[in-house]
């Protein structure tokens, strides 16, 4: 493979390589290097200063080698003389690092193949294009454009076409591009896949979206909720489990209860039971619990339905190799992959322990009232990035899953975000408070 890449480079005339990879947190890093050393770097990898990277290591343990996947070598259609490739992180001596996002995602993507389940998802990619001004970002959006609209072709249709057109040229297959309820606001859909190429995926589109949008003088964001009173960003994630072999869909049985097979039932189970522990890292920021709020579509309660999109998780109408759940509350701004892993392990240990849900709600929850939902056993999510790092930090399948490395990192770097926020003094309260007290 390594070889195949290597003649691609040269009869395709590529001049530069962005080596990537993510941090905790889930932002893209990358080094460009020239062709000429290209060969050196994936055969060996490169050396990087692992200190400088959020939640990578300590100024006394700090080299680390970035070593590519040729396997996930791409040339960029709107830029031809430019390849990304992206690597898997090792240590000195040669072991792979077990602070390494994608390390915790094959980790538990190789015990589901153990059990003969092969994780694939979905993702419904949400973002927010905003107006710059001296070129900085401002809070207003590109158009004022509602759900599915169309219209005269505007910026904000143009950034969309152009993705689609890398994507599709790069061979990922997108779905749709629409866009979604807010102004301003955008939706891209991965057709299903692998887990890790899924994830994959997202890193090159994270940084894909930034990049088309400043060339249209726009600004993209992640930001799960960045103007209040309008629908915050998500990024719902359809996932099944297939055979090994990818010819049967493990969720499926046309015999069970909703046409739904015991393993996709306890998978749900898993989901559900899990959900406050698996909050943090699915939405890992102060900002994304201003999205989890009553009123804008996001899940709030922790259920499920089969039609009922007030539901945390959703059995969409298609069976057979169709048959999926989505669940609904992720956003984009999070690590894809360490987001993946914790859904995996947990619908994993509802398969393992044979977890069964409560019988699925299929009224609108936002409409009950707190004493009917108490009376009907459904809890809440967690409402602050406070409350989901209390329940994570509990977690053993938490800590099982990420690993030690991970789980302190994303601990201490979580917690230090909730404590500068929560010392903050607000407009709000300074507009709200200041006349009366």
């Amino acid at each position: 493979m390594q070889d195949e890449v290597l003649k691609k480079v040269k009869e395709r005339g590529v001049k530069y390589i962005h080596l990537q990879f993510m941090d905790i947190l889930g932002q893209v890093k990358s080094v460009m290097i020239p062709a000429a050393i290209f060969e050196k770097a994936i055969m060996e990898g490169i050396v990087f200063d692992g200190s400088s990277i959020v939640g990578y290591a300590t100024i006394d343990e700090s080299d680390m080698r970035a070593v590519p996947d040729a396997k996930t070598f791409q040339i960029l259609p709107d830029d031809p003389k430019t390849a990304t490739i992206i690597c898997d992180i090792y240590l000195p001596n040669g072991k792979r690092f077990e602070g390494d996002p994608r390390y915790v995602l094959q980790r538990v993507l190789k015990k589901a193949e153990e059990r003969g389940f092969r994780f694939c998802t979905g993702p419904e990619f949400e973002f927010f294009l905003f107006k710059m001004k001296d070129g900085k970002p401002t809070l207003e959006p590109n158009d004022s454009g509602g759900y599915f609209d169309y219209g005269p072709v505007d910026q904000g249709e143009e950034v969309r076409k152009e993705i689609i057109g890398i994507f599709t040229e790069l061979g990922y297959k997108p779905e749709a591009a629409h866009h979604e309820v807010a102004p301003g606001q955008h939706e891209i859909d991965l057709r299903y896949d692998y887990a890790l190429t899924i994830a994959d995926r997202i890193l090159t589109l994270k940084a894909a979206i930034k990049r088309i949008a400043l060339k249209y003088g726009l600004y993209a964001t992640f930001m799960p909720k960045p103007i209040y009173g309008i629908n915050g960003t998500g990024m719902h994630v359809h996932q099944s489990l297939l055979s090994n072999d990818g010819k049967e869909n493990r969720f499926y049985d046309p015999a069970g209860r909703w046409e739904l097979s015991d393993v996709a039932i306890h998978y749900i189970g898993g989901l559900l039971h899990y959900a406050e522990e698996i909050t943090a890292v699915l939405n890992s920021w102060v900002n994304s619990y201003k999205r989890l709020v009553p009123g804008y579509e996001a899940p709030v309660y922790i259920s499920w339905a089969n039609l009922n999109r007030s539901a945390l998780i959703r059995v969409p109408a298609g069976r057979g190799m169709k048959t999926r759940i989505e669940l609904r509350n992720p956003d984009p701004a999070g690590n894809p992959y360490l987001q993946f892993a914790v859904m995996l392990a947990a619908g994993l240990s509802g398969i393992e322990n044979k977890i069964e849900p409560p019988e699925p709600v299929e009224v609108n929850i936002y409409a009950l009232s707190e004493e009917r939902r108490r009376e009907m056993g459904i809890k809440s999510l967690p409402e602050s990035l406070g409350e989901a790092l209390h329940h994570f930090s509990r977690s053993e399948l938490m800590r099982e899953t990420l690993g030690e490395h991970i789980f302190t990192h994303f601990l201490h770097v979580k917690k230090r975000e909730w404590e500068e926020y929560r010392a903050q003094v607000t407009r709000w309260e300074i507009e709200k408070l200041l006349p009366i007290l």
